[in-house]
């Protein structure tokens, strides 16, 4: 092996583990290359690929017995980074049908030409398998994180924090020790309401390993199955537990059929998603931590223990500090949940850092409503937001508010832009009470208002108020009265 081979190869070999939404990878790619700095990255990519695939069949050919053990390690990496990204875009493909084809797991029809690519560079069938499996969770992963768009650096951080969690912050170690340990780490998402915490979510839940069954030509299951999740405040007390553990038939008034908690749904290859965690009693805290530390739970109604395998992942808008201070939220809950804490930035934040990122939000939003791109429409959107915004406009509703933001220009022209609320309007609500001149739908209305903005939903803000959630809506959007925004 000459010296210009072993140093494509050591780069290629550190690019392997270097997180792929990282600078640094993107500068050891262009440093293998050659190519400036402002190339495309499909072009760097090629261009590499072509590289490594040339020196690895150049030495297959002079066939050197001399080689040191060092020379073959960066062989092999060579020839797994190359039969890798030779599949990645039968792997796109693949994903997609199997999106398309939901829960059910579907043929891999490349699977026998990447394991026996991998087999003519010198790797044994149940390693090759290993591998086959190893890569089609790194595409999932790229493919899932690659969809948070934005250049924003929040946003970049983002990325490369959801890829960490993944594949932790040392390739090596999760390669050899925690590719099937995983469901150990449990992660905390924080972000205010409509930031996109669920997409975070989805991007680790639909990427863990997942075996392959030479025999079928298929992974034994599906990753959409591998992604449960659970808005927690949806649920009234009674049956949040039935929700999350399942129940016997009979367990309580109008259980009249057993019913699977998401724990029992959840596989061993997957995740659960528990959203709004910050809403749960602490009898229901105490459950969770029981099923992180023990792994196992009990149907309501049932006295037989069911074994749980999957990962946990975690989120709320509510400052936890905050709960934890005032007791609504135990410690050693919080701390057995956060292995990994992950902050999805505001809109605002993404938009200080880079102003072309709600641009670029709006095209996307447009091309999900619609189906497909349309650059005139989404231009006329972004006129019209630009020209009617309000300078510093805070986007309190962040993703979720723009994306009502566009649908409403589609169908009236015009966006009704909220306004935040004005600073003393608690004290204002207090002095109200205190003299005595507010009307009782004034009262409810303000302490609706109060309750939203402290917990991010109707259905939260339901369930503390003993209301139904279209009563809680319909206080919550009523107009201002007397300079109460009642």
């Amino acid at each position: 092996m000459n010296e210009s081979e072993k140093t494509l190869l050591r780069t290629v070999r550190d690019a392997i583990f270097t997180n792929p939404f990282s600078p640094e990878r993107l500068a050891l790619d262009l440093s293998a290359t050659g190519l400036a700095e402002h190339s495309a990255k499909d072009e760097v990519l090629g261009r590499l690929l072509e590289m490594v695939g040339g020196a690895l069949a150049s030495l297959r050919s002079r066939s050197d017995s001399r080689l040191s053990n060092t020379d073959r390690d960066l062989i092999r990496y060579g020839s797994l980074f190359y039969v890798y990204h030779t599949f990645c875009d039968e792997f796109d493909n693949h994903i997609a049908s199997q999106i398309e084809a939901g829960d059910e797991p579907v043929e891999v029809p490349f699977s026998a030409d990447m394991l026996g690519l991998f087999h003519e560079h010198g790797i044994v069938e149940q390693e090759a398998i290993h591998f086959f499996n190893l890569s089609f969770q790194l595409r999932r992963a790229f493919f899932f994180i690659n969809q948070i768009a934005g250049e924003s650096r929040c946003v970049t951080e983002l990325r490369r924090a959801l890829w960490r969690n993944i594949f932790t912050g040392d390739r090596r170690l999760y390669e050899t020790h925690l590719w099937n340990r995983m469901e150990d780490f449990s992660t905390m998402i924080l972000g205010g309401t409509g930031t996109g915490k669920t997409m975070a979510a989805a991007a680790i839940g639909r990427s863990g390993y997942i075996p392959f069954d030479p025999r079928l030509k298929k992974f034994s299951e599906s990753f959409t199955r591998a992604f449960v999740a659970i808005n927690l405040s949806q649920f009234s007390e009674h049956l949040i537990e039935s929700e999350l553990f399942g129940h016997k038939k009979g367990a309580f008034t109008g259980a009249i059929e057993a019913h699977r908690g998401i724990f029992s749904r959840c596989s061993p290859c997957g995740a659960i998603f528990l959203d709004e965690v910050g809403e749960v009693s602490i009898p229901v805290q105490i459950k969770l931590l029981q099923v992180l530390q023990e792994r196992t739970f009990t149907p309501v109604g049932s006295h037989r223990r069911e074994s749980f395998s999957g990962r946990v992942i975690a989120a709320t808008n509510k400052p936890l500090e905050e709960s934890r201070r005032a007791g609504q939220f135990r410690d050693d809950f919080y701390y057995r949940l956060c292995s990994d804490i992950i902050e999805v930035p505001s809109l605002r934040q993404r938009m200080d850092e880079h102003p072309g990122e709600l641009d670029t939000l709006i095209d996307i939003v447009i091309a999900r409503i619609l189906g497909e791109a349309h650059d005139k429409l989404a231009g006329r959107i972004i006129a019209v937001v630009h020209e009617t915004m309000p300078a510093g406009y805070p986007w309190l509703g962040n993703i979720r508010e723009l994306e009502q933001c566009v649908r409403q220009i589609l169908l009236d022209r015009r966006y009704v832009w909220q306004q935040p609320r004005a600073a003393g309007e608690e004290d204002s609500l207090i002095g109200g009470i205190q003299a005595a001149t507010m009307t009782a739908e004034q009262l409810l209305a303000g302490y609706c208002r109060h309750l939203y903005r402290r917990l991010g939903t109707y259905e939260a803000v339901a369930r503390q108020a003993d209301i139904d959630r279209r009563t809680a809506k319909k206080y919550i959007e009523l107009p201002a009265v007397d300079g109460l925004e009642t």
